[in-house]
């Protein structure tokens, strides 16, 4: 277990105008403190998500610089809402006489809390938990300790030297995150990931159209938003049968394959190996290349014969895609794309979003059945008749979020 079993709600710090809220949790058996960002659940949450605008991750930076880490304006305006008091709160979360340097930090989230709890995480990893400020910004800070009372630090009050401190270990668990800044600032991300950052993990449901957004490219891939994910994708999936048992999960990095969730590129060689093109200039080189001197209108009416039984297979496996790729647009990004578009409409991009999936999944991937109100259940432990309890449950979530 992460936690103790006497694991118990601190506070919560929230935004009036803003809506951003962060729960506080602590186990002083295990010496652990656990932020938890609240979702979307209100209409300004509903401005923030909505804004595809980018400001600088760090105030006072140049935003034409196309070098700098630029992150969403949004998720930042609310964070920064609430960080210098949490920062204060965290510090003071620990027990009488200890630091929060003993302590082991878990920061999660959902939707808009997983973009809220990336920010945050991207904050204290690279500076520490800097309480003289909200978020990173080139003016100097105040000192961090100025708002904590000096009865928390038995050892004497910090020097103006002594760097902000730290977190024991400090690991990311976000569900159903959008993108939330460029590839500037997810590559200084990932560059924190084992350095500050022991654990970071982007967990996504099936077909969460949320986690798709804002989206690095237009429908065409002429146009960039500039939006990039942070870490490696951890993809679940609620299965379609109950008694498909199985552990449903796919790690980016750790299992084989591309992450689905990840734009790629979009525009591509017409000629590239796969495409229609690429495939019908591969075949005619390949005959060219295996002319062994025989006689000239022979070795050409066997090539002839040759490509054209060659082409009628590869017609016949003649999808839409393709027309995409005889003009440079990558026909994987086609098929993803139509993916998410048909998600849409049939519902599963946003009931996968939802809070109660992502809880029902996480269970099925951990070999659990996991429902509302009710302790966790091996799968091995369920006879015939909660198997279809269960398949029952899937159905009718299904139905009443699409």
């Amino acid at each position: 277990h992460l936690v103790g079993d006497d694991l118990e709600f601190c506070c919560f710090v929230t935004h009036e105008e803003t809506g951003c809220t962060c729960a506080i949790y602590r186990s002083l058996e295990k010496k652990v403190i656990a932020l938890s960002f609240r979702g979307t659940c209100e209409l300004v949450d509903l401005i923030t998500d909505a804004s595809i605008s980018q400001e600088t991750w760090v105030e006072g930076e140049d935003m034409d610089d196309k070098d700098v880490a630029k992150v969403h304006t949004g998720f930042r305006n609310s964070l920064k809402s609430i960080s210098r008091k949490l920062k204060e709160l965290l510090l003071a979360s620990v027990s009488p006489g200890e630091d929060i340097s003993d302590y082991d930090l878990i920061i999660t989230g959902h939707s808009l809390g997983g973009s809220l709890s990336t920010l945050f995480t991207a904050d204290i990893a690279e500076y520490g938990i800097d309480a003289g400020r909200g978020l990173p910004q080139l003016e100097p800070s105040e000192p961090w300790w100025n708002s904590l009372a000096s009865n928390f630090f038995e050892k004497g009050v910090p020097t103006e030297k002594t760097p902000p401190p730290r977190p024991k270990s400090l690991r990311l668990y976000n569900y159903g995150s959008p993108r939330v800044g460029n590839k500037e600032f997810a590559a200084k991300f990932d560059s924190l990931v084992g350095n500050h950052i022991d654990e970071a993990y982007r967990i996504v449901n099936g077909n969460d159209v949320v986690a798709r957004l804002p989206r690095t490219v237009n429908a065409l891939g002429l146009v960039s938003i500039g939006y990039e994910h942070c870490g490696p994708t951890v993809l679940i999936t609620v299965p379609e049968e109950a008694e498909d048992a199985q552990a449903l999960i796919w790690i980016e990095g750790k299992n084989q394959g591309l992450c689905p969730v990840r734009d790629g590129t979009a525009l591509t060689s017409p000629l590239s190996k796969g495409s229609l093109l690429g495939d019908i200039v591969s075949e005619i080189t390949a005959y060219d290349d295996d002319d062994d001197g025989e006689d000239g209108l022979t070795k050409t009416s066997e090539k002839i014969s040759k490509l054209t039984s060659a082409m009628k297979g590869r017609f016949a496996s003649f999808q839409a895609s393709d027309i995409a790729g005889m003009v440079g647009i990558d026909k994987k990004f086609v098929e993803r794309e139509s993916k998410i578009v048909k998600s849409i409409f049939s519902g599963e991009a946003v009931s996968h979003h939802m809070e109660d999936r992502y809880y029902m999944a996480m269970g099925r991937a951990c070999g659990f059945v996991a429902k509302l109100g009710e302790d966790l259940r091996p799968m091995t432990d369920l006879d015939a008749s909660q198997e279809q309890e269960i398949q029952d449950l899937i159905a009718s979530s299904t139905e009443t979020q699409a």
